[in-house]
């Protein structure tokens, strides 16, 4: 059959999004990988799926699956990503849409700049559902890698992150320590790594380590992950502008029992598509 498909991206995190809200197509990880790859598919580093809800209160399902095959909980530069489509789409005319994820419900709002404001959520901090092995909680965690000790901080912000202060993000160890920490037994569901350079109580650099993926241009939840790591350990404010690889993004935070709110733009690159 043939699916009608559009490339966006979010800071240079790169996305294919299909609509089975119109077309109908049953997805497995074999087919999702095969599009997925940059050679001999469209290429993406996730693929989002924009479907009919199972709740009447919410306009839309969020679905999101990593190159590799695996569904994931949440993205966040994919949710600025989908609240374009939509309503490029006229799949809704609404400034406000409500969507279900894997991870419960997430509010996005597109401004009147067209920048996208995403209600994320709180994030948990209890080891056991982030998830991460600790016998309590705590701002920092010692964890050990081929006999080196590193400090970690663990967050979930609907899915796994672990973040390390650095010097400068330019030579952090992204590409050999990235991979090592995604994968540490200590996270038993696997996790993002973020990279995080402080330049002052409102601004830093980061680097993530998407799991399932590789390093990516940005991370929305990364950044959201970061910042509520920073400010848990006392070296950020509130509101901090987040410098990625592929642009910049507004976290905003204020403090436990408050949503995480991410700001930034959405772009889409070019309509397709393939037969399947």
């Amino acid at each position: 059959m043939l699916v009608r498909f559009t490339k966006m991206h979010g800071l240079g995190n790169d996305f294919m999004v299909l609509d089975l809200v119109t077309q109908r197509l049953k997805l497995t990880p074999k087919m999702v990988k095969k599009l997925g790859d940059r050679h001999f598919g469209v290429g993406f580093d996730q693929l989002l799926i924009v479907e009919a809800p199972s709740d009447p209160n919410v306009d839309f399902r969020y679905r999101i699956y990593n190159q590799d095959g695996s569904e994931v909980e949440n993205c966040g530069n994919g949710a600025r990503c989908f609240a374009k489509f939509v309503r490029d789409k006229r799949l809704t005319a609404k400034d406000e849409i409500v969507v279900e994820t894997a991870n419960g419900r997430a509010i996005l709002k597109v401004r009147e700049d067209r920048q996208v404001e995403v209600d994320m959520g709180a994030p948990v901090l209890e080891p056991p559902k982030v998830p991460f092995d600790a016998p309590e909680q705590a701002s920092v965690y010692d964890i050990d890698v081929q006999g080196e000790s590193y400090q970690i901080s663990a967050v979930s912000m609907g899915n796994p992150h672990g973040v390390l202060l650095v010097d400068d993000t330019a030579s952090a160890p992204v590409e050999t320590l990235g991979p090592l920490l995604e994968a540490h037994p200590r996270f038993p569901a696997r996790a993002n790594i973020g990279f995080m350079q402080l330049i002052s109580r409102s601004e830093v650099n980061l680097r993530v380590f998407e799991r399932g993926v590789g390093e990516t241009m940005a991370c929305g939840t990364g950044a959201c992950g970061a910042v509520v790591a920073g400010i848990l350990r006392g070296k950020l404010d509130q509101t901090v502008t987040v410098h990625l690889p592929g642009g910049d993004l507004e976290i905003s935070w204020q403090g436990m029992g408050h949503p995480v709110i991410m700001t930034g733009p959405a772009t889409t690159v070019y309509e397709g598509q393939i037969f399947l």
